[in-house]
């Protein structure tokens, strides 16, 4: 059997499991209704996409990371537990196939749910659209759908990120009590732990607040929020702010890296290699 095959078959393994799992599938429709929800109240907003995608922003970056975990904290820590992961090792595939494999079918799921609920909540939001109001626009290209897309493709990048930690998380603890705490731990740190060494290394002067733009991107949650408002939100604006909230370089750099790093630790965590 090929690679492809080994790592196809394994994809559809983790595609079944998903679709099979009640939890799952009322999680994702948890996350589709407040998602939606919001944008039902955000319909005829004056603002239009602009007020639309700053109303979802924070629910999103927060939501992401919790749909993830939950989507695949069990994968590689459930295979163990119940013994497949030992049966899985006696073929011919390798750490990072099967890495691969869990990675993609599970994050496959978390995409379609995350894409559509995003894509359903901007066509609620539009269906109550008043004119577009100039002053929120510096040029034809502003108040537009453009600017929930980009919020929509960060997302997606967002969500590969979540994903890839949910995972790691997955690989490197030995029971279902450690990768439970471990998951919340994350959490927490994704939504507000990060965030607040940033600030307090500010208010300690530490570093200065010229630097903030670029330190906050080190975070993934920050960095996603920070690509949002400068490369989604910012250029649909009138006024652009005085002081840049992010780099998007180095978002984006740290979104790829986080991802990077994320896989390659679930790689070496997943099992021993023996020769």
């Amino acid at each position: 059997m090929q690679r492809r095959d080994r790592v196809s078959a394994i994809i559809e393994r983790e595609l079944w499991t998903l679709l099979r799992n009640r939890v799952v599938i009322a999680v994702g429709i948890g996350f589709f209704g407040v998602i939606v929800g919001l944008s039902g109240v955000s319909m005829g907003s004056p603002g239009g996409y602009v007020s639309l995608t700053y109303d979802l922003l924070l629910p999103v970056e927060v939501l992401i990371p919790t749909l993830a975990f939950a989507y695949v904290y069990r994968s590689i820590r459930g295979d163990d537990e119940r013994g497949e992961l030992d049966v899985i090792r006696t073929y011919d595939v390798s750490r990072l196939e099967y890495v691969a494999g869990v990675f993609i079918g599970r994050t496959a799921v978390l995409l379609v749910v995350v894409l559509t609920t995003l894509g359903v909540a901007g066509v609620v939001a539009s269906l109550g659209a008043t004119p577009a109001v100039e002053f929120f626009a510096t040029h034809q290209a502003g108040d537009t759908p453009v600017v929930y897309l980009r919020f929509m493709v960060f997302a997606a990048v967002y969500t590969l990120v979540a994903s890839g930690i949910a995972l790691t998380v997955s690989a490197a603890t030995r029971t279902n009590r450690e990768a439970i705490a471990a998951s919340v731990g994350m959490l927490l740190a994704l939504a507000i732990a990060l965030d607040l060494v940033v600030v307090t290394l500010v208010s300690t002067n530490i570093i200065d607040a010229g630097s903030i733009a670029v330190f906050t991107g080190l975070s993934p949650a920050s960095a996603f929020r920070g690509l949002v408002l400068e490369m989604a939100i910012q250029p649909a604006l009138a006024v652009s702010p005085s002081v840049a909230t992010a780099s998007p370089l180095t978002s984006a750099v740290s979104l790829l890296s986080w991802l990077g790093m994320s896989i390659g630790i679930a790689t070496v965590a997943t099992w021993t290699e023996t020769t």
